[in-house]
């Protein structure tokens, strides 16, 4: 894939062709792929607790000769030098889930089909970031352009793409490409960046008896209110947005007016035009909601306040259908015999693409259900076709070396 935007569907189908040896062996080593993602997804990694999973990656990315280093986040990185010092291709995948301390992780096998809690998400992209990263091996397949093979903390939930971040801080100079290997399918190609904004409204008052206090300022009540506004902004259709209070909680007795309350509110769009008008739409409601419960005090009470944390920022974005990286990955859906899908979410790919870097995120073969619940399951019929795929389009982008 030339960075001039002027590979064709011919190039890439003739190195798809010249790749066969490469994904003739992937499919022959398909076996060692799945024990590797069924090892591990038994070694627990919840988001900010991703150290023995890490050290699991970083000991089998030694194994494949890659230089390797664990940052100063967690990041297991792992390189394979390129035929030429130019920016490099960054291949990611997650080592957290969103699945506590203390969660049982045993993988059941029946036939093709695995099931246990993060066999899919992301214990299929690691495994098939580490069979990428084998049959690049510098010497039987090369490429011109250096590949960065990162596993990732912190991209679940709280962890806020805190990796990735970190990770995209970390280069001299911005890489040419990245692609994101997350979970199983492959048809899917994510080109819109979903963002999220996660906030915290926070009500405070002075509190006491709910009896002899009575006509104190509520923030329960506050908390109410303000969820209820909040359920009634109205949002576009295009680009889709959703807004949604997810959590909410106060108060230390059934019989004592709280001292405080809070809300938890996520908010999630394509545009960051929509996210800050979003914003500015909570801060609204909450206020309102705030005069409201304030408005109803008894004389000389203490009014309530609030405040509302950013306690989540997730960049957002979209890379143009046109661009030669989403091209490609289209290209090689379809030479594996599946049709592209192109798909808005929120993944690693998110921080690249906020950066002005091309990224995308693509699944990693076979099917998968029940995500992000304890009843995960992965059914690996033709699961080595969607590792062909990340192959084809990884090399596409790193550049296959010349031939000495």
């Amino acid at each position: 894939m030339r960075s001039d935007g002027a590979s064709s569907c011919h190039d890439l189908a003739r190195l798809f062709e010249r790749l066969g040896p490469a994904r003739r062996r992937l499919a022959a080593r398909d076996d060692r792929l799945i024990a590797a993602q069924i090892a591990l997804c038994e070694i627990p990694a919840p988001t900010g607790s991703e150290t023995a999973r890490g050290a699991c990656v970083a000991r089998l990315f030694s194994e494949l000769a890659l230089d390797v280093r664990t940052d100063e986040v967690g990041n297991v990185v792992g390189v394979r030098e390129g035929d030429e010092d130019v920016e490099p291709v960054v291949v990611c995948a997650h080592l957290d889930t969103i699945f506590p301390d203390g969660t049982a992780i045993t993988v059941e096998r029946d036939g093709r089909q695995l099931s246990g809690p993060g066999i899919v998400d992301n214990s299929r992209g690691l495994a098939a970031m580490l069979a990428v990263a084998e049959s690049i091996d510098g010497h039987s397949l090369r490429t011109r352009r250096p590949i960065v093979f990162a596993a990732t903390v912190g991209e679940e939930g709280s962890g806020d793409l805190r990796g990735v971040r970190h990770l995209f801080e970390s280069f001299d100079r911005a890489p040419a490409s990245c692609i994101a290997l997350d979970g199983a399918g492959d048809e899917r190609i994510v080109t819109r960046a979903l963002g999220a904004r996660r906030c915290r409204i926070t009500y405070r008052g002075e509190g006491g008896h709910s009896w002899a206090s009575f006509g104190v300022p509520n923030p329960v009540h506050a908390a109410g209110a303000a969820a209820a506004r909040l359920a009634s902004v109205p949002l576009p259709r295009t680009p889709r947005t959703t807004l949604s209070v997810c959590r909410i909680g106060g108060g230390i007795s059934i019989n004592a007016i709280p001292c405080e309350a809070w809300l938890e509110v996520d908010v999630r769009s394509s545009s960051p035009s929509v996210l800050n008008r979003c914003m500015s739409e909570m801060e609204a409601a909450a206020r309102a909601a705030l005069r409201e419960e304030n408005s109803r005090r008894a004389p000389s009470t203490t009014l309530l306040s609030f405040v509302i944390d950013v306690i989540g920022d997730r960049p957002c974005g979209e890379l143009d259908v046109e661009h030669p990286l989403v091209q490609a990955a289209i290209q090689a859906t379809s030479f594996i015999g599946r049709t592209a899908e192109l798909a808005t979410a929120s993944t690693d790919a998110n921080v690249p693409i906020s950066l002005g870097v091309p990224a995308i995120a693509i699944g990693a073969g076979g099917r998968g259900g029940g995500v992000h619940t304890p009843d995960e399951w992965y059914d690996n019929t033709d699961g080595s076709l969607g590792v062909a795929r990340a192959l084809t389009l990884i090399v596409a982008a790193a550049e296959l070396a010349a031939a000495d």
